[in-house]
């Protein structure tokens, strides 16, 4: 181990008595949370996509929390070192990983003959404070989605469905025919319950129209097809004599009268 990553360790040991760990004369760990909790992520905002996320599991993490691996190879400084990340977080993706190790390495290579360590460290957090932040916009958004579909069953619930010309057609025929098949049961039944007499009368009944449905039919119908089948005919000619009739035996009653 060169003179200048000891003492690079020992300052970094002075940092963080907690959070680093090495592993042998070239690999550290060191624990990296997010330095700067907005709110929302204390109070639960957080905690409710990681719920979303990991529905079926137990347990879920109090904040973002990673560990950065570094392997020191025997070039460093003048080299960048080998950049890893591992995490226990659910809310954590393989494309979040990605990002931030593509840019502690711009970092790394921005201080390229300099212990860069500390910097790398203190730049994850601050990147993990971004993230943290991202994933509570995330949450909130789908916290505010669900309340909007939520509003929406509730309001299709209470007010139905809405009623168009085309739904009030269908809905039109289904009941006509409905009731059509309801009254044809129930002629059927009554059917049944007739003698074969009183069976074939009824169909001829059935068979009649009414004279609203000749009327129907042809609105200047003639007189005689409304007439009944067991109507008399009567001659019109036979009132007009027997009205002269009387007539002329008042006038000759009035004559005997005067001559007396």
């Amino acid at each position: 181990m060169s003179e200048a990553l000891l003492e690079e360790f020992e300052v970094l040991e002075s940092i963080y008595p907690t959070e680093l760990q090495r592993i042998s004369e070239h690999d550290i760990q060191i624990e990296a949370e997010a330095d700067d909790i907005p709110d929302g992520a204390e109070n639960g905002t957080y905690l409710l996509l990681t719920f979303l996320a990991v529905i079926a599991k137990a347990g879920v993490c109090d904040a973002v929390k990673v560990t950065l691996c570094v392997h020191y190879n025997e070039a460093y400084p003048d080299e960048l070192p080998d950049l890893t990340l591992k995490h226990e977080d659910p809310q954590i993706t393989e494309q979040d990983v990605e990002d931030l190790l593509t840019d502690l390495r711009r970092v790394g290579e921005e201080n390229i003959g300099m212990a860069m360590t500390f910097t790398l460290v203190s730049h994850l957090r601050e990147r993990l404070s971004i993230l943290v932040r991202s994933k509570i916009e995330e949450a909130r958004r789908i916290e505010a989605e669900m309340e909007r579909l939520a509003l929406e069953e509730e309001e299709k619930r209470t007010r139905g469905t809405p009623v168009t010309v085309e739904s009030f057609k269908a809905w039109k025929a289904k009941f006509d025919k409905e009731i059509a098949l309801k009254k044809a049961q129930e002629e059927e039944e009554r059917l049944k319950a007739l003698t074969p007499k009183e069976r074939e009368e009824w169909k001829r009944s059935q068979a009649r129209l009414t004279g609203r449905q000749l009327f129907e039919r042809n609105k200047d119908l003639e007189d005689e097809t409304l007439e009944e089948e067991d109507a008399v005919s009567v001659d019109i000619t036979q009132y007009d004599r027997t009205e002269k009739e009387e007539e002329e035996h008042e006038e000759g009653l009035a004559f005997e009268s005067d001559s007396d």
